[in-house]
């Protein structure tokens, strides 16, 4: 059992930020001697650091096995603190930069394709107006990657769609969830397209045109898929899967292909990409645009802007003109 030890009065004694450091390398990276060649010391002054730790501590940290180390129990909760400490302490490194200099900084942004493709783009413009020397760095991530990435601070805020996992509270109770964007589906064609001059569309009638999808595990084609299906209309004729926005674009400009688009990327660019929305009536099915933070993290000033800014368009967006026009 672990010795009780007042941390008040001696933490500062017993555990120094340096030693966590060591001790997260180690276990990112599964090995002493790997830890000690990171951060140019020897494996024995590793070893030192360790060994000291789980004295201060009275418990041992890690499991020593042929394949490498390992966090114990008390290693791991002693850890998911330790990432939580570091990264408050390199947000209050950010507000003191942004304090001494509001117009830098960086914020660190996951979004899926189809968000970054449309609606990212008019909340980047804005925000760059007012902070043009902030560096906005944005990675592809899906709603199935991104919470881990979250959860060890690596991303600010994540853009996404609602769905899976989002929408079961017990898998995303540590997450700030706030809703942006109510976005739709819409069926979409190239302006070359037979179909795309015509007032009225029935579903039917794109039944036999070939079709670029998306995945058959994708919100998209599940809609598409009972849309067809309620009208007892065999399954699209689909010659394409991509998740690929750009591809997709591509191959409907051709004036060939049919296929979805959220209604948010044909409100921001129909008219630039050659598409036309198809006045066909879809199951009613709205797939929110969302915000997700973490829950009890503290967001740096320039991150709190940036979702201003996202808020600001949302609104903006959410009384569009006509489609397609």
């Amino acid at each position: 059992m672990a010795q009780r030890i007042d941390w008040d009065s001696q933490l500062g004694r017993r555990m120094r930020l340096r030693d966590l450091h060591v001790l997260m390398t180690v276990v990112r990276l599964g090995s002493m001697a790997k830890a000690g060649k990171e951060l140019g010391v020897s494996q024995p002054a590793v070893s030192e650091v360790i060994a000291t730790l789980e004295h201060a501590l009275g418990v041992p940290l890690l499991d020593r096995t042929p394949q490498g180390v390992e966090p114990t129990a008390y290693g791991a909760a002693l850890l998911k603190r330790s990432i939580a400490a570091f990264d408050e302490l390199r947000q209050g490194i950010r507000d003191i930069e942004f304090l001494a200099d509001p117009t830098g900084g960086e914020i660190r942004i996951g979004c899926p394709e189809s968000i970054a493709a449309a609606f990212l783009q008019p909340i980047v413009s804005r925000f760059r107006k007012a902070h043009s020397g902030v560096v906005l760095d944005i990675d592809t991530v899906n709603t199935l990657t991104f919470s881990p990435r979250l959860r060890d601070r690596t991303l600010d805020l994540v853009l996404a769609r609602a769905g899976w996992p989002l929408d079961e509270p017990h898998l995303v109770e540590d997450l700030d969830i706030e809703t942006l964007f109510d976005d739709a589906l819409v069926i979409v064609v190239g302006r070359k397209h037979p179909l795309a001059g015509r007032r009225s569309v029935e579903l039917r009638e794109v039944a036999t045109e070939p079709w670029v999808l998306t995945g058959k595990d994708s919100w998209n084609y599940r809609v598409i898929a009972d849309a067809f299906q309620q009208l007892g209309l065999p399954s699209p004729n689909i010659q394409m899967r991509t998740l690929s926005v750009h591809l997709r674009v591509d191959m409907v400009a051709t004036g060939k292909f049919v296929t979805t688009f959220p209604r948010s990327v044909l409100l921001l660019h129909a008219k630039q990409l050659g598409l036309k929305v198809l006045p066909i009536d879809l199951p009613s099915r709205s797939w929110p645009i969302l915000a997700v933070t973490l829950k009890n993290r503290t967001l740096s000033p320039i991150v709190e802007r940036f979702l201003d800014c996202a808020r600001s368009v949302a609104n903006a967006l959410s009384q569009p003109p006509p489609l397609g026009g």
